[in-house]
Parts: C-alpha cells; sequence; structure tokens
C-alpha cells in the first residue's frame, strides 16, 4: 500500500509498505523490527528521518502468532472500542498498540520468556519507579534476556532480566535488572491461576498490555 508522508520542510513525499508480513517468510522483518530500522524512510527533499506507524498484520505461524499493530494514536480509539470484533484466523488474534510495542513483543517471544509474566514484572518495576519519582512520567520497556541463556530453561537462577525506564532524567536511561527468580515465580503464579486480579487486569480483549492499567478513567 501507498501513503504519503508530509515532512517539515513541507515536501509531501510518497512511501510504499506492507499491510501484513510473514516473520517465517522474510525473517528480515524480525531483524528490522529488532534493529529499530523497520518503516523507517529519508525525506527526499531534505534527508529528515521519519518512522511513521500505519495499521499492520503480523503473522509469525512457527510461534503460531497473529498480531494486529495499531499505530500509537489509534490507542483511545481502541479502548472506546467495547467488543472484539469477530475472528477466524488460524491463531488467536492479539492486539499491539505501537510499533515500540511491536518490537518489543516480538523480542520477548524471540528470548523465549512469557509476555504475560513480562508485564507483570514491569507493573511492579512502575510502582516501585512511580514511589521513588511520583512526580516523572515513567516508560518501561523490557530491553534483554537473562544474561546466561540457561536461565530461560529454569537453570542459572543468579541472572536477571533487563529493563529500561525513560523519563526518570531527561536524555537518560536507567537501567533495572530484575533476578530470574522473580520472573519464574511470577510465571509460575500466572499458571496456577491466570484470571487472578494483576493477570486479568493486564489483558483488555486480545491487548496484553500493563499501560491498560495506566489509562485514564474516561476510557475504562
Amino acid at each position: 500500500m501507498k501513503r504519503k508522508i508530509p515532512c517539515f520542510c513541507d515536501n509531501n513525499f510518497e512511501v510504499e509498505f506492507p499491510e501484513e508480513i510473514d516473520l517465517d517468510a522474510n525473517p528480515k522483518y524480525l531483524e528490522e523490527i529488532l534493529d529499530g530500522t523497520f518503516m523507517n524512510f529519508s525525506c527526499p527533499s531534505c534527508g529528515k528521518k521519519h518512522k511513521p506507524e500505519f495499521k499492520l498484520m503480523v503473522i509469525w505461524p512457527s510461534q503460531k502468532i497473529r498480531f494486529e499493530v495499531f499505530p500509537e494514536l489509534d490507542r483511545g480509539e481502541f479502548y472506546r472500542r467495547k467488543k472484539q470484533p469477530a475472528d477466524k484466523g488460524p491463531y488467536p488474534l492479539e492486539t499491539i498498540i505501537s510499533f515500540p510495542e511491536m518490537a518489543e513483543r516480538l523480542a520477548v517471544i524471540k528470548d523465549g520468556y512469557d509476555p504475560t509474566a513480562i508485564e507483570a514484572l514491569k507493573y511492579y518495576l512502575y510502582v516501585k519507579a512511580e514511589e521513588q519519582y511520583p512526580d516523572d512520567e515513567l516508560d518501561i520497556w523490557y530491553f534483554s534476556a537473562a544474561e546466561n541463556n540457561s536461565a530461560v530453561s529454569g537453570e542459572g537462577q543468579d541472572t536477571s532480566i533487563e529493563f529500561h525506564i525513560h523519563g526518570i532524567k531527561e536524555n537518560e536511561v536507567a537501567v533495572m535488572k530484575v533476578p530470574y527468580s522473580l520472573y519464574q515465580k511470577t510465571l509460575n503464579d500466572f499458571i496456577k491461576k491466570p484470571k487472578g486480579e494483576l493477570f486479568s487486569s493486564l489483558r483488555l480483549r486480545g491487548y496484553l498490555s500493563v499501560k491498560n492499567m495506566m489509562r485514564p478513567e474516561e476510557l475504562k
């Protein structure tokens, strides 16, 4: 599909982007999403880089995954939509809002972690960070797998999972390392009680995100 992108230099230029990508058929897409080069365009007039977000369908058959990815600008519209549209696809249709969330979710899955447990850990980090920085608008993201890959299979309990916290200081990122043992405990809690209060609050229809717990009252 083709769309026009307006640039600050008053030039409008046309780009072509896929409406659906298959990560098994085209592994390059996964690489581009994870390294931040996916859907990057430069204005042919002034050279300014643009990273627009368009609605996108992502399928990953080997992982039995289908994502409908909405632009961040559509977040409010998603929350105001009260029902999940009927879907008859081969795997459950999950919702992702924004390309950064898409990249994070794919990294979590690629590294072998459970997305619900990771979102629960992010909630714990938000609570802890907001106690120390109540006046800051914080953003927390999964960054990397446990330092020892054996941790993903249940070994190396002294290893950690790295998260990055944005918003504490301008142009700086705080690094928080969570013990793998806490991840495993959180995952076990989810397996035992998947409909527990925390885990239920993390999901709204097909959308799994700690941001569901942080949305304003008018969007609840």
